[in-house]
């Protein structure tokens, strides 16, 4: 398992019956997960003592129930800071479990040898980016929301990245990738965080089991000569950590060789000492 467990700002304290006790800095919430699905006894008094609570509809979707913390308020990793709000569909605008990845990330960017340029691919607000600006690397960011890339600027100017070493763009990611791959543009670094279920501009269906593949396939022709990473996320139930990594594995390592690494995120849960499953990775690196 690929686990986030440097964490200050952010704890995971329990998990039970569909809902994760978290903090965040000094904030108490409550979330539900769909992988809890064990029951707990819930001992732990903050359980009834959070600052928010987001409970999930009979209808669909949910909203937060219970709202005593501000609009925003920020938490820090390491050397990063990182924007919260309360937002529709549970989230909080960031994504702990990933913290593993911005660390292996960090790793591979400071022990080359040259100046990286990495893609980040619907990039939301920006956590990845954020990583490897600080550890030395030109990102480009791109998503196809104006209001999630307002975030990642506003999270990059926090963490301190220079407006030289991260350039914003929304678009459609695909679309972007195409238009890279005739403009000869090249990295040395990608990131893919797609969406499981979602709509292009004009209505078009996307749905990540029917286009993963290809996806993949197409991000292969923007990589340098000798990249150094790619990064495939997923938060999509039916797709394992192994078919992410087959995926890469057949894309990539023919090409460039290297070796691809696939497992599941986790957090480390503070009341029972066990890790909460939080979706998929896989990572091909270059072997020297």
């Amino acid at each position: 398992m690929f686990t986030a467990d440097n964490w200050k700002d952010y704890e995971l304290i329990d998990a039970s019956d569909g809902e994760r006790l978290e903090r965040w800095n000094e904030y108490i919430l409550i979330r539900p997960d769909p992988q809890i699905i064990w029951s707990g006894e819930r001992k732990n008094p903050l359980w009834s003592k959070a600052d928010g609570i987001y409970r999930r509809s009979h209808d669909g979707g949910g909203e937060w129930i219970k709202k005593d913390i501000p609009d925003e308020w920020t938490v820090r990793y390491r050397d990063m800071e990182f924007i919260l709000s309360p937002m529709g569909f549970k989230h909080t605008g960031l994504f702990p479990e990933q913290a593993a990845n911005w660390d292996y990330m960090q790793s591979v960017i400071k022990n080359s040898d040259r100046k990286i340029k990495v893609l980040n691919l619907f990039a939301y607000t920006g956590a990845a980016s954020v990583a490897a600006a600080k550890a030395g690397a030109f990102v480009c960011h791109v998503d196809a929301s104006k209001g999630m890339t307002a975030r990642a600027k506003q999270n990059a100017v926090k963490s301190g990245c220079g407006e030289d070493t991260i350039r914003f763009i929304v678009d459609d990611c695909i679309k972007f990738v195409e238009r890279e791959a005739r403009r000869n543009s090249f990295y040395d670094g990608i990131i893919l965080d797609p969406p499981s279920f979602g709509r292009g501009p004009k209505g078009e269906k996307w749905v990540l089991e029917e286009h993963i593949d290809e996806l993949v396939g197409k991000i292969a022709g923007v990589l340098s000569e000798k990249p150094l990473f790619v990064i495939l996320n997923s938060y999509t139930a039916g797709l394992s950590p192994s078919v992410c990594g087959y995926i890469l594995s057949k894309t990539v390592c023919p090409r460039f060789g290297g070796k691809v690494e696939s497992d599941e995120l986790g957090l480390p849960v503070k009341e029972t000492g066990l890790y909460l499953p939080c979706g998929s990775a896989a990572r091909w690196t270059l072997t020297l």
